[in-house]
């Protein structure tokens, strides 16, 4: 047994050694560390998530969007609004089908892509401070595995996890 970490009783040998305790702690202080950095930047993971989709994939309607983000389609309009409103995406009728808005990254947004990927590298690198580079590679390529096997596992589970 070991010293608990507010200093209270001893964490059992058992939980120390539980994959699922390990991977929702380290979670928790990823979840943390992230919100953090990105909250003093006055963004969201989300911002980031669908400005990465935009850049990696092109201009999107708001469902396909969702669907390479896996934000909640009607989460994403709150995203989408925050984000026009700082001109860093915007909106436009799809040419194919004036019913719906095809999104684009802005030059601007494009620019504070960069900086919000700054702020995440500082936090990825206060995340896995004690691990060497190769671990780093190691353990991203094991967490993956682990979300790619689970990812459709259920019998309700779609892309975005729920």
């Amino acid at each position: 047994m070991t010293t608990g970490e507010n200093g209270g009783a001893a964490v059992p040998a058992r939980l120390r050694e539980l994959p699922s305790r390990l991977l929702g702690q380290a979670s928790t202080h990823a979840q943390r560390l992230v919100t953090d950095a990105l909250s003093r930047a006055d963004a969201r993971k989300w911002h980031y998530a669908a400005m990465v989709a935009l850049e990696e994939s092109g201009p999107a309607s708001q469902a396909a969007l969702s669907d390479r983000t896996g934000i909640h389609r009607s989460d994403l309009v709150a995203v989408l609004n925050e984000l026009s409103e700082r001109e860093l995406v915007e909106r436009a009728p799809d040419p194919e089908d004036r019913r719906r808005n095809v999104i684009t990254l802005t030059p601007l947004g494009r620019r504070r892509l960069r900086r919000l990927e700054q702020i995440l590298d500082t936090a990825q690198d206060e995340l896995l401070a004690p691990l060497s580079a190769a671990e780093r590679r190691q353990l991203t390529r094991l967490l993956g595995r682990i979300v790619e096997h689970h990812a459709y596992g259920g019998p309700a589970m779609g892309p975005d996890g729920q």
